[in-house]
């Protein structure tokens, strides 16, 4: 929740005629994070409390594309960007590794 906070704060400084655009796409994403989590925890199973981490942790990918895309258009200086994304980055992992003690693996894409 703190990286949540973290990044609504950060977005608070981007332009205000993002404030439909990027800033809101990235503010959802970031808190789906914990909300899928919390909704998850709620599960009355393993399988389905998984399914609510692999949300979180494609919401954890999109802060980090949003993150990026911020970067691009040069509302974050390099430095912040690095950090919130290592953040991300540590919080996806986290996401994952709950995942697979809860017997979870990751499924393999069909051949094309």
């Amino acid at each position: 929740m703190a990286f949540t906070v973290a990044v609504y704060r950060e977005s608070q400084g981007w332009p205000a005629e993002e404030r439909f655009g990027l800033i809101s796409q990235v503010r959802r994403a970031t808190s789906a994070i914990p909300l899928n989590i919390a909704e998850g925890a709620g599960s009355s199973s393993d399988k389905e409390f998984c399914r609510f981490l692999e949300i979180a942790l494609r919401s954890a990918y999109e802060v980090m594309t949003g993150i990026e895309i911020a970067r691009g258009l040069e509302f974050l200086v390099n430095e912040r960007a690095d950090a919130i994304l290592k953040e991300a980055d540590e919080i996806a992992a986290m996401i994952v590794g709950l995942m697979k003690s809860l017997g979870w693996s990751r499924p393999s894409r069909p051949q094309k």
